[in-house]
């Protein structure tokens, strides 16, 4: 069983920061793609950023210069820095990740972590 877990959501403010965390535990060979996704009341589920398991990031061009995704492979976890926080980033905020288990490709969702911005 293979399971991602988010942490490091909460209140931030505007202009402030804050770090995301998704570690996956299980049954696991490697770990493929990974990303974050965000979906704020009333919009669809969208792309935040995501990595290679070689390190190549693509974001999304709302947090370009300002958020940074990055992984430690060793630990099976990725990170999402979050810098110059808008209050358009409130969101729900997902991971998500491509995940070799017993010969299988499978994808795999966390539980999702609220953040919201707001002074």
């Amino acid at each position: 069983q293979v399971q991602l877990v988010e942490s490091g959501g909460g209140l931030g403010q505007p202009g402030g920061s804050l770090r995301l965390s998704c570690a996956a535990s299980g049954t696991i060979s490697s770990i493929e793609l990974m990303g974050w996704y965000r979906q704020a009341p009333g919009n669809q589920r969208e792309l935040v950023a995501d990595i290679s398991r070689g390190g190549v990031a693509t974001y999304a061009n709302a947090v370009k210069g300002r958020f940074t995704i990055s992984r430690d492979n060793a630990k099976d976890t990725m990170y999402l820095q979050m810098n110059s926080l808008k209050p358009e980033d409130t969101a729900v905020y997902t991971c998500n990740a491509y995940i070799w288990s017993h010969l299988t490709l499978g994808t795999y969702w966390g539980q999702g972590t609220q953040v919201t911005v707001s002074s």
